[in-house]
């Protein structure tokens, strides 16, 4: 098993093993998106990120699991089969980048790449027990132009053992490239010398539901029992009682778009092959008018505004990244929380906003559920403040360490 800091052997050259999703480009590889239509699909060139990496010296093991197009929160495809969860083999890692997810929980790699366009690297990283960041809209290059980039919601990110392996990732892959027109400045800083900075007190908002969302209870115990321990480090911190706009039809509409521009010209070939989520989703996406692009553009910025008054108050907010713990690895997610009846999206309750708002997330292990599996808190910071979402986490990570508890593997493996 792999547990040591890569950033504390060398804080400038990347020199160790990594893995990266199915949905990002390394040159004269497949990139499949986990789709049948796709499973031929030879990227001719690397990703900026991939490029980044490479350089900095980082040795790519291969590629990882992803639902179709990234679609689902649990990892499972017509193309390999099902990924399972390290800590319960009958689970989910979760989704999208749940291959990455486990391949870091199980030991196999102490980082590896994912991607969020609504949780998607949160979510099986809060499922899986590992570390995983949603960096600042814009702050990882989307080069080549990625499906999601029209809807503005796709970011990069890690998922890994600890906090400082993450800033060392952003160190070797943020920052400006002009084939990116959304591409933020480069930073300006190191992540991973940031992480020597203790920040000062800090005024946190906390939202158990973010006003609409139902948790299961011993999961809340666990997500509680985190949040003390910022009061601990001498934070302030808040019951934070406001309540986000509803921004699931938008999310999803968007989400629908990105597919529906990806496989349009050859749609109605390749259909047969399509899981039925996905072909529902394009049907609903090409049925959208002008007006409807103005309604989601409305509803965007009224989240922003929600946003924009809470980081006038707090400098950090704290929810629960999951409602639930993991489910079972096939699927479907579940259909109620404490015999509360919820939809789809009500599981990834926590996650979308923040990537319609393009704020900075990470995830941290809260705790344990009363099943043996891995709780989560996110830690949202303020637009393109990744350094203080890093800081945060990594003072919680000293103070709550997890890194000497992982799974111990047996059974039926990770996938089959």
């Amino acid at each position: 098993m792999l547990s040591r800091n890569i950033y504390l052997t060398d804080s400038t050259r990347f020199f160790n093993l990594f893995r990266y999703k199915n949905t990002a480009n390394r040159g004269f590889w497949v990139t499949s998106f986990g789709s049948i239509p796709f499973k031929d699909n030879l990227a001719l060139q690397d990703s900026v990120q991939v490029a980044r990496l490479k350089k900095a010296g980082a040795i790519i093991l291969g590629k990882t699991n992803t639902p179709e197009f990234g679609f689902t929160g649990f990892t499972k495809n017509s193309l390999y089969g099902v990924t399972r969860n390290p800590w319960d083999t009958k689970r989910t890692p979760g989704g999208s980048s749940g291959g990455s997810a486990a391949a870091v929980s199980a030991g196999m790699v102490p980082l590896a790449t994912g991607s969020d366009s609504g949780g998607s690297i949160r979510i099986p990283a809060c499922y899986s027990g590992c570390f995983g960041l949603k960096p600042s809209y814009g702050r990882i290059p989307l080069v080549p132009l990625h499906l999601f980039y029209m809807t503005r919601t796709w970011t990069l990110g890690p998922l890994s053992r600890t906090v400082g392996d993450a800033a060392l990732f952003l160190d070797c892959v943020a920052g400006y490239h002009p084939d990116d027109p959304d591409a933020l400045p480069s930073p300006g800083m190191s992540y991973v010398e940031c992480l020597k900075i203790r920040p000062n007190e800090l005024k946190i908002g906390f939202s158990p539901d973010l006003g609409y969302a139902t948790v299961q209870k011993d999961l809340m115990v666990q997500v509680e029992q985190a949040v003390k321990a910022f009061k601990e480090m001498g934070h302030r911190v808040e019951l934070w009682d406001g309540i986000l706009p509803d921004v699931s039809q938008a999310w999803s509409e968007l989400a629908g778009m990105a597919i529906y521009a990806q496989v349009h010209q050859d749609l109605e070939k390749i259909r047969p092959e399509l899981g039925r989520s996905i072909v529902s989703s394009i049907d609903h996406a090409k049925g959208l008018s002008v007006n409807d692009s103005i309604r989601i553009h409305r509803i965007r910025t009224e989240l922003n505004a929600t946003m924009g008054d809470f980081f006038d108050r707090f400098d950090l907010l704290l929810t629960p990244t999951m409602p639930t713990e993991a489910f079972a690895a096939t699927g479907p997610p579940p259909s109620e929380i404490n015999g509360q009846p919820i939809s789809l999206l009500d599981v990834v309750a926590f996650t979308y906003p923040f990537n319609l708002s393009g704020h900075p997330a990470a995830t941290v292990r809260a705790g344990m559920t009363e099943a043996g599996l891995p709780a989560g808190l996110q830690i949202i910071g303020p637009r393109h403040r990744d350094d203080l979402v890093l800081k945060a986490a990594y003072a919680y990570e000293q103070a709550r360490p997890w890194n000497d508890h992982w799974p111990s593997l047996g059974g039926t493996g990770l996938s089959n």
